[in-house]
């Protein structure tokens, strides 16, 4: 499906143009943050591009086909620990993102980054995520720090030392995206999420929220809250089924929201959208909710990268309305999400160039507008470019 071997003079001439870029990009960098790059990734509010920063991101897109465009705003899963085969598969499909699962997770921290460089590109950097929340969700070797539910009750210093530590692994593994801190607010004990919810009080889970995304900011490590708009309000397990709650806008806006917010206002750069339907707000999952979209942008104030939860779990919910991936794909980005996850699954395998070919099909006949896929790139790009100058 891929080539086996890869392309070195492509790649270089990738990454003179991206030097080039990062050298413009950090130029158009307000003055405060020009000599001590972003560490906290575009979100951070001292590190928010400028306009100036912004149009060498959109300029970086202008430039690159509607095919890498679509493609950059993908996050896939290959398995396996073979450096060839991963880096193969990121010079043939030229992803925005790779998320580390358990099978690419070898026996220590230093094999983890051997692989995570094999792949990764410092000029233009590759979004390397994981889902390492610690406790129950535990990918990466050597967190024993407490979390989930072994921090309820506790104080935020606590919250954030086991977040600091955590956020050092991620580092130290190669990695710069942690899909690992749960926004998601409940007190019932039977939730499929409460034993990985920072809190069993919206206060609670907005202190830990706080806490945990400034110790994953300050290692450099980009922080991402989970799930949006609340797992905690919809029973049932969004990996076999489409959990519905009837909670109203006004009440979430003062219960399950606050995590959120306080995840926004400390300076997450990414939220992740669970298949959540409030069925009050829309009929639809939270992921393809043009509603949902609007609300966490004009209403919690958030400008940084909207990321799906694995599309593939949308397919396997049994629910005929979301059987057709491509549909589900189209519907998403159309919405408004930034970035589509893609999880290898042995039922359900993911082919990224048919996907890719399909969504580029979409642009060209209008079922996507153009100005989506661009709006998109952009901010993607311009992380990637914080990225770089960061390192």
């Amino acid at each position: 499906m891929f080539a086996a071997s890869r392309d070195p003079h492509g790649r270089r001439r990738r990454r003179l143009v991206a030097s080039v870029l990062v050298g413009a990009f950090l130029l158009a960098l307000p003055a405060c943050t020009a000599q001590t790059p972003p560490s906290g990734g575009i979100a951070s509010p001292e590190a928010r591009p400028t306009p100036d920063a912004l149009e060498v991101a959109r300029e970086a897109v202008a430039a690159m086909s509607v095919r890498d465009r679509i493609a950059s705003l993908l996050v896939f899963h290959l398995p396996g620990t073979d450096p060839q085969a991963l880096g193969a598969f990121v010079d043939e499909v030229r992803p925005g993102g790779l998320i580390f699962m358990g099978d690419n997770i070898g026996d220590s921290p230093d094999a983890v980054a051997a692989l995570a460089g094999a792949v990764q590109d410092p000029s233009l950097p590759l979004l390397l995520a994981v889902d390492q929340e610690g406790g129950d969700v535990n990918r990466l070797p050597g967190d024993s720090w407490p979390a989930g539910e072994q921090l309820h009750g506790l104080d935020g210093t606590v919250v954030g030392n086991a977040f600091a530590a955590r956020a050092d692994l991620v580092v130290r593994c190669g990695l710069n995206t942690n899909f690992g801190i749960v926004a998601d607010v409940t007190a019932d004990p039977a939730s499929f999420i409460f034993s990985r919810s920072l809190g069993t009080t919206p206060d609670e889970s907005s202190a830990h929220v706080t806490a945990a995304v400034e110790a994953e900011s300050a290692a450099s490590v980009l922080s991402t809250l989970k799930h949006f708009p609340g797992h905690g309000a919809a029973p049932g397990d969004s990996h076999s089924s489409v959990p519905h709650t009837d909670m109203s806008l006004d009440t979430w806006r003062t219960t399950d929201a606050l995590p959120f917010a306080a995840g926004v206002d400390a300076g997450a750069p990414m939220v992740m959208f669970g298949h959540l339907v409030y069925s009050s707000v829309d009929d639809v999952p939270a992921t393809m909710s043009t509603r949902w979209h609007e609300i966490l942008r004009d209403d919690l104030g958030f400008d940084g990268i909207m990321i799906s939860d694995d599309m593939v779990m949308l397919e396997n919910s049994g629910d005929p309305a979301y059987a057709n991936r491509l549909d589900n794909a189209i519907r998403t980005l159309d919405a408004g999400m930034t970035m589509l996850l893609y999880v290898a699954d042995g039922q359900q395998p993911v082919d990224p160039g048919e996907l890719i070919d399909g969504l580029e099909a979409a642009v060209s006949d209008g079922r996507i507008a153009p100005e989506t896929i661009d709006a998109a790139a952009t901010i993607v790009m311009a992380q990637r470019l914080a990225l770089a100058a960061d390192a």
